[in-house]
């Protein structure tokens, strides 16, 4: 699945497209595709994983979900979710969620919440953080209220660099180890947008996919579905602390995960 930075890179690379007018819509998306034909693109913004086009009186939102992909003047021989024609190229979207959203985007997303926005607030997610204390870090940086734009990659590679064991509760850190995760996932954020842009993701990857630790030189654990949002992770348990509370009540759920 497609994380903020990549929706970053996708809104960049279609900035061409911006002011003009669409003469077709066509796909499988179940929208009024006719509504939009005639419409103009004002502007691509992105919300996290979300990736927006506005136009004249609506707004379109799509999620590229597990396995979406997307062309730019040219096609899979695959039928796309949604194509839109200009008079100078198209765009085609496969395998994702289309939808609607009537009204201005600004009254429909709290863009404080979106790691890659110049509008990110690091309080507010300290704040939001503090009052779910039974929230499992591992499921925190899923939380899409919580860290917009964050997925598994960010997940496992924040937690190696802060040394926080993914089972540990957001309650049970020390105040500033809850700042320094906070911080990294937004410092990793443009890490990672910078690295995949310059095609070298995966090269400057710690812990995420790996077999052994770097600093301890022990084999990492593997867990399949960790937490209750149930994604994998890869994080070592002799450099990544567990903090925890005994007396606390079971782990909360995150309120709005992504799969891995």
């Amino acid at each position: 699945m497609p994380e903020g930075p990549s929706i970053v890179i996708l809104r960049e690379e279609v900035a061409p497209f911006t002011g003009k007018r669409i003469e077709r819509a066509e796909g499988s998306a179940k929208l009024d595709k006719e509504r939009l034909v005639g419409q103009t693109v004002h502007s691509f913004r992105s919300w996290g994983k979300h990736f927006l086009i506005e136009l004249d009186d609506v707004s379109l939102r799509i999620h590229l979900l597990l396995f979406g992909s997307y062309r730019i003047n040219e096609r899979k021989e695959s039928t796309p979710r949604l194509s839109l024609g200009f008079a100078n190229g198209e765009l085609n979207f496969y395998g994702c969620s289309v939808q609607v959203i009537e009204g201005l985007l600004d009254e429909a997303y709290d863009w404080s919440a979106d790691l890659l926005s110049d509008a990110w607030n690091p309080r507010a997610a300290l704040k939001k953080l503090r009052a779910r204390p039974n929230l499992l870090v591992c499921d925190a940086l899923l939380d899409q209220t919580l860290f917009a734009g964050s997925g598994n990659i960010i997940k496992n590679e924040v937690l190696f660099r802060i040394r926080v064991h993914p089972l540990s509760t957001i309650g049970a850190l020390p105040a500033t180890k809850l700042r320094e995760l906070v911080a990294e996932a937004r410092q990793y954020s443009f890490d990672f947008l910078e690295w995949k842009r310059a095609g070298v993701l995966k090269a400057h990857w710690l812990a995420h996919t790996k077999k052994t630790c770097p600093r301890c030189q022990i084999p990492f654990t593997y867990a399949k579905a960790l937490g209750r949002s149930k994604r994998r992770s890869f994080y070592c348990e002799r450099c990544q602390k567990r903090y925890a509370d005994p007396d606390a009540g079971p782990p909360e759920a995150p309120l709005e995960d992504d799969a891995d």
